[in-house]
């Protein structure tokens, strides 16, 4: 490989496969320490706006994630539920994913989730759906 090519792609640390998931996880919890003292139910804080709900005055399936979050932080799971009951069910999907990226990293290979036909289509069904039912009660 030339020298311009290695430089392009950077140093060889930084293409190793744990790279990503460890700073993704560093991001998470440097984001969760940052959020444990702001509360996202008051308002006037530096928490952003969903940009669906600012554009539509709708929630889109993932609105409450936020206040999920800080609710989980504060063990509060009940009220976590009520902020967004598809997201909360599915966190230990989203947590096997990220662990299971994680450790194949560590392991040195790379990992990547792979959703057939079939699982994108219920995915983005179940997303509309949750879209739906959430906007109208």
């Amino acid at each position: 490989m030339s020298g311009s090519a290695q430089a392009r792609r950077g140093p060889a640390v930084l293409r190793h496969p744990a790279v990503a998931p460890l700073a993704t996880l560093a991001a998470g919890a440097a984001a969760a320490y940052g959020l444990y003292g702001t509360d996202p139910h008051q308002g006037g804080h530096w928490l952003p706006r969903c940009p669906f709900n600012w554009a539509t005055g709708l929630l889109c399936p993932v609105c409450g994630g936020t206040r999920l979050a800080y609710d989980l932080l504060h063990r509060e799971p009940v009220r976590a539920f009520h902020e967004n009951a598809l997201l909360f069910v599915l966190l230990p999907v989203i947590a096997w994913a990220g662990g299971r990226w994680l450790a194949e990293g560590l392991r040195g290979r790379h990992w990547r989730l792979v959703l057939g036909v079939r699982a994108q289509q219920a995915l983005l069904v179940a997303a509309v759906a949750w879209t739906v039912v959430r906007n109208l009660y």
